[in-house]
């Protein structure tokens, strides 16, 4: 026993314990996180409940099952619920998500299985997705066209037709408000800014006041036709609507320009099931938030933190590169290199807030506002790149991250041997050549490396972003058909933070609940798909320069 101790296998063994378990840890989590997000989206079962209250008295209960468990029947009836047969010592209720937000006043509410006196699954029941008040669960009885009932064989089919009519009239409104109108309101704005600039340089001549005043009365002449076709079309987008037997048995008219898509779940079969599942899931990565962003999709999120991540990536990579190169092929080892060494390494363990509260003060409030007043002092004081923005958040993930890819940099040099920079200064290269040529593309692995370790941080980072750009809802993302077309003064939305507002700040917790795990596992998603990308390129890089190592 104690030779096996000496030859230490016992510690080898114990290092591969740790790292299974710890491995077999995160992917469970993982596992988990995929599960309670993805399982979010499949189209569950609509259940039609007869129930009973305490005073005995019948009532209807229609909707999906969202979770369930067991409680004590003694805290039940220490909480004032009278049961009319014992029903043991444990008694299990369900959370039913019941909608109807208008009409109800809990979009969720638990119920006792012992209250329960059927349950039954309509083929004729629906879930109506909308983009206000959440889903609508009914049976559809007709669809009307401008309060006129339409006869037909099928409501099912013609209110399908209608609903998808509504939303493409819908589609285009949106699509001619956010960019037509939206573009003339760009350049009615920068003709505000530019007379502001005359005004302020005291050149505000005849000349000027009259050519501005004519390109806004080209500008409004232009505004004016797009309004009426939007208007016209919100008008025929809410033309039709469609008339619902709720769960109280009454009759209630929904307008289908609300209505984005209806489902009869317990119709569908499995492979039907998975369609609307996936579709679901695509709605989920490409639509807007909305409902306080407990409803529809993250898409602007997603953007604003691969975007963010990309823009932090080309600013932290040539800074720490070069910053590497001085330390390791320029700088004296005397005293001052080695406290900025060891300035780096402490920069690391810096709490990611502290790098948040610098980059409000030094980036937004000193830089931002400087900038604002030399180049744009027409719009203050209304601030341009003095309020926090994509920018300033890449810039202080940027230096968050710089200690990670100066260390990882400065370690890939060491590892070259000085036999191969003598040799291409034998041949005649100068420094200069040789560190392009020879040390850079062999040390270009370990700069991977640093960079992958930095775009893993940065993505994840929350709290310093919460101070220098992004913000809870950002109508606008930073990249549109407007000049200068990348706009990096704009706020953004994050994963992270979308996740953190979804699960501490939201009216609706139960409903926000799955998308928390959606969510998450959407940001772990970008981060690994991020990761893969830069390994990938590594890789490409260790094999393409492996002949220069040998």
């Amino acid at each position: 026993m104690g030779r096996w101790f000496k030859s230490g296998s016992p510690w080898i063994w114990l290092t591969g314990s740790a790292v299974s378990i710890s491995l077999i840890a995160v992917l469970g989590l993982l596992l988990l996180i995929a599960w309670r997000g993805l399982s979010y989206f499949w189209p569950a079962t609509i259940y039609q409940w007869e129930l009973q209250d305490d005073n005995g008295q019948p009532y209807r209960l229609i909707g999906e099952i969202h979770d369930r468990e067991q409680v004590p029947t003694d805290r039940l009836k220490a909480a004032g619920h009278h049961f009319p047969a014992d029903t043991g010592e444990f008694v299990e209720r369900f959370l039913v998500k019941t909608g109807n937000r208008e009409l109800v006043s809990l979009d969720f509410r638990w119920i006792l299985a012992s209250d329960i006196l059927t349950r039954s699954e309509p083929k004729e029941l629906a879930v109506f997705e909308r983009s206000k008040n959440g889903n609508f669960y009914g049976e559809p009885v007709a669809v009307l066209q401008a309060g006129t009932k339409l006869e037909t064989a099928s409501v099912e089919q013609l209110l399908q037709q209608r609903i998808d009519h509504a939303v493409a009239l819908n589609a285009q409104a949106d699509a001619l408000q956010k960019h037509d109108i939206g573009a003339i309101n760009y350049q009615l704005e920068r003709l505000r800014l530019q007379a502001r600039k005359y005004q302020l340089n005291d050149d505000y001549t005849e000349a000027h006041q009259t050519e501005i005043a004519a390109e806004q009365q080209q500008y409004q002449q232009q505004y004016q036709q797009l309004e009426q076709q939007l208007f016209a079309m919100r008008e025929q987008a809410g033309r039709d609507a469609v008339v619902v037997k709720d769960m109280r048995g009454e009759l209630v008219t929904l307008s289908l320009d609300t209505v984005l898509n209806v489902t009869y779940s317990n119709r569908l079969s499995t492979w039907q099931k998975l369609l609307t599942w996936g579709q679901r899931v695509g709605h989920f990565v490409s639509d807007e938030p909305r409902e306080a962003n407990t409803e529809g999709g993250v898409f602007p999120a997603i953007f604003g933190t691969v975007f963010m991540v990309l823009l932090m990536a080309v600013i932290v990579t040539p800074f720490g590169v070069i910053a590497a190169v001085y330390l390791h092929e320029y700088a004296k080892n005397g005293w001052l290199t080695r406290i900025i060494r060891i300035a780096v390494i402490n920069l690391a363990g810096v709490p990611s807030i502290v790098y948040g509260v610098f980059g409000l003060g030094f980036f937004v409030y000193m830089i931002g506002g400087s900038i604002d007043q030399l180049f744009f002092p027409e719009a203050l004081p209304s601030p341009t790149f003095g309020s926090p923005g994509m920018l300033w958040s890449a810039l202080t993930l940027a230096i968050l991250t710089l200690p990670v890819v100066i260390v990882s940099t400065e370690e890939g040099l060491s590892r070259i041997p000085s036999s191969i920079r003598q040799g291409s200064l034998a041949l005649g290269a100068t420094q200069a050549e040789t560190l392009f040529r020879i040390v850079l593309p062999m040390a270009s692995p370990a700069i991977m490396t640093g960079l992958i370790l930095a775009v893993a941080r940065a993505a994840g980072e929350v709290a310093p972003l919460m101070l220098v750009g992004v913000v809870k809802l950002a109508p606008n993302l930073p990249l549109d058909m407007n000049f200068p077309y990348v706009h990096l003064e704009r706020k953004f939305m994050h994963l992270g933070f979308h996740i953190y507002d979804v699960g501490f700040q939201s009216p609706n917790v139960e409903a926000a609940r799955p998308l928390v795990y959606a969510t998450s596992f959407l940001l772990v998603t970008v981060i690994v798909t991020l990761n893969l990308t830069a390994i990938s390129v590594r890789n490409y890089l260790r094999e393409k320069y492996r002949s220069l190592e040998n």
